[in-house]
Parts: C-alpha cells; structure tokens; sequence
C-alpha cells in the first residue's frame, strides 16, 4: 500500500516541479526582456548623443523596419537627421511624429525648429501658434524670437529673446542671435553689449567674437575687443575688420588691417594676401 501511497505524492511533486521550471523560465524571459528594453533605451541615448549622426539615422531606420508605429524610434530619427543636417528628411519625419499617438509640445517645437533650418518659416510659426501658450520652455522662446525677427516685429523679437535667456544656463548662443538681430537693425552699440555678453558667457565662441568685431566696425571702431582669442583667431578677425573698414570706404585702415592679419597667422593667410592683392591692384 506504501508504494500506491507514493505514486500519486511523486506524480504531484513532479507537477509541482514541472510547474516551478516553467515560472522560472517564465521568470527568466521577463527579465531579459526587460534587460534587453533596458539596453535598447540607452543605446537610443548614445545614438542620439555621440554617435555619428549618419550612423544614428541609419540604426533608427533599421529599428523603424521592426517597430514602425514606435514613437520613440520615430522621435530618434527625426532629431538623428536634424543633426546631420538632412533638414528636408526631419520635416518629413517631424510631420510624423506630431500626429502620432504619444505626441508631446516638445516635438511640435523640434518640428518647428526644423522648419526653419529648411528656410519654411511660415509653416514654422504656424506649428509654433499651436502650442499650448503654457508650454513655455528655452526652445520655444528661442524659435519665436527667430519668427518674430524674420518677420521684423522687433518688440516681440526683444521680449521673447529675453524670456529664452532667463529660461537657460547658457545663454551664449541666444545673445548673439539676439545681438545679431539688433545688428541687422543698426543699434550697433547695444548689438555690440550683446555680443559682449554671449563671449563672457562662453569665450569659444567665434561666432560671437566675429559679430562683435562687426558691431565695433560698424561704428569705425578699428580696434580689436579685449576677449579671449588665440593667434588664428586674432588673425580672422583682423581680416574681418578689414573687410569691413573697406566696405566703409576707410581703404587705408582696411590696408594696414590685413597687413597686421597677415603677419599674426601663425601660417600662411591666403583670404587675407587675396583681400590685400586686389586692393593694391585697385
């Protein structure tokens, strides 16, 4: 009778195995699962931070084959062509994205931002009037003080490229657009204060030096700024001074500018002995 008695108590006892192995495999699929979401979550991050952009674009488009109605993926592609620079392909897959399930302010703002790197303004500052007015963050502000400027309302200009410098902690870049704004208008001098800022905030942007050197020329100011500059870029800007004296008619000053340019490259300065050739055959 023992043994009758064994059978069923093994038969359950093997179920009972049998029933732990499959939860555990269970168990383990799940986590590799999550694993694997894991890994491709900060993949998506490296791709969209310090891989090459063509190499992003290229490994969002291979995951889209597999996943198309993922926005995320749709997301990383649109921003992965954005900084290659393929700036018709992003409009292309920014319209995607804002009408796909999951949908955020923020890529309504990216998509407008496309827009207008592909010159289409009119549709950039529609896309912006659709986002909510509460929805204020660095980027939309930023956006709306380049509409605002192309459409050369300089009091909204003014008022939203302020509201985009409190919004962020380094406000370089929007200070010399907005002093390049204020160039383009003539107030040199407060274009110049601008420019001034935008450097002291980051003082590896030559950008911002150039401008600034065409504001000081602007007013006949000849002489070079006090920022942090190396020799090649002393030299530049010596010859973006020069230009700038010829432009004004000051020939003589535009003269000895590149001669000093030429002098202070530290190699040989061919756009400078061009400029120089031909005011001298002149």
């Amino acid at each position: 009778m023992r043994h009758l008695i064994l059978i069923p108590v093994m038969l359950a006892g093997s179920l009972t195995l049998s029933a732990c192995s499959d939860n555990a495999d269970e168990t383990v699929e799940r986590a590799f699962q999550d694993v694997n979401v894991v890994d491709e979550t900060n993949l998506n991050d490296v791709m969209l931070t310090v891989a090459d952009p063509n190499e992003a674009v290229d490994y969002f488009q291979r995951t889209l084959k597999e996943n198309p109605d993922r926005i995320d993926l749709q997301r990383g592609l649109a921003k992965s062509l954005t900084r290659a620079h393929r700036n018709t392909e992003a409009v292309v897959v920014w319209g995607k994205v804002v009408k796909m399930d999951g949908a955020i302010p923020d890529d309504a703002i990216d998509y407008a931002d496309a827009l207008i790197r592909n010159n289409e303004w009119e549709r950039a500052e529609q896309i912006l009037d659709s986002v909510p007015p509460t929805h204020e963050t660095f980027n939309r502000y930023r956006l709306e003080a380049m509409v605002a400027d192309s459409n050369q309302e300089w009091k909204n200009a003014d008022t939203f490229y302020e509201t985009a410098v409190g919004l962020t902690t380094r406000p370089a870049g929007v200070m010399n657009n907005w002093g390049y704004s204020k160039l383009t208008r003539g107030d040199f001098a407060e274009a110049e204060r601008l420019f001034g800022e935008a450097i002291r905030q980051d003082s590896s942007l030559f950008t911002a030096k150039n401008n600034l050197v065409l504001a000081r020329s602007a007013q006949r100011n000849y002489t070079l700024p006090v920022v942090p500059m190396t020799q090649t870029e002393r030299a530049q800007l010596l010859h973006t001074m020069a230009l700038s004296a010829v432009k004004q008619g000051d020939i003589t000053t535009g003269k000895s500018l590149l001669r000093e340019a030429i002098d202070t490259h530290p190699q040989h300065f061919e756009d400078a002995v061009r400029s120089l050739r031909a005011l001298e055959i002149g």
